[in-house]
């Protein structure tokens, strides 16, 4: 929890940690849907929290030799976030349904471009916001992102979400929080 503390998540992205639900399941107040990425506002009167989210279009685990493994995971999003008077403009955040093994990272590749996520827990963020703004731009730029990482367990694994919808939900969810 404390990595979302220092990346200064609040609000409904702790009741979603709290409660393991999906956000769409947390938040009623999906405000607009772009193609595969739903956009919320909270609280919805004033929002002071807005973000896109999106689950996978396809998911492979293995083990460490490559061979397909059937596990059990808890919800898989990809999620862009807005709090403006936190001085938030694009977050980008992942969970993947399970413990991240310690010290690892998650790979993200968009468009041929590599990225890092640092983890902590179920989830995992750029170390910075610049490295949000990169990522973001890539994001709007591609067509699918893949996330591959490593759980406790030494489970290998790959999501893949389709980038249709991201740059109009990515764009939404700025205005709903006054960007």
């Amino acid at each position: 929890m404390k990595s979302w503390v220092k990346r200064g998540i609040t609000g409904a992205f702790v009741a979603c940690i709290a409660t393991g639900a999906l956000a769409q399941q947390v938040s009623e107040n999906q405000v607009e849907a772009h193609t595969d990425w739903k956009v919320y506002a909270e609280p919805p009167a004033s929002p002071s929290e807005c973000w896109g989210v999106t689950v996978p279009k396809k998911t492979v685990n293995t083990d460490s030799s490559g061979r397909i493994k059937a596990v059990s995971r808890g919800e898989i999003l990809l999620f862009v976030t807005y709090r403006p008077k936190s001085g938030v403009k694009g977050e980008i955040a992942f969970t993947g349904g399970y413990p991240f093994a310690k010290d690892s990272f998650v790979e993200m590749e968009v468009a041929g471009a590599k990225y890092q996520l640092f983890t902590d827990g179920e989830w995992a963020w750029p170390a910075s916001a610049g490295d949000d703004a990169k990522i973001l731009a890539a994001m709007k730029r591609g067509s699918d992102a893949t996330l591959t990482a490593r759980s406790a367990r030494g489970t290998i694994t790959k999501d893949t979400f389709s980038l249709l919808g991201f740059t109009a939900a990515s764009d939404s969810a700025e205005k709903y929080c006054g960007g």
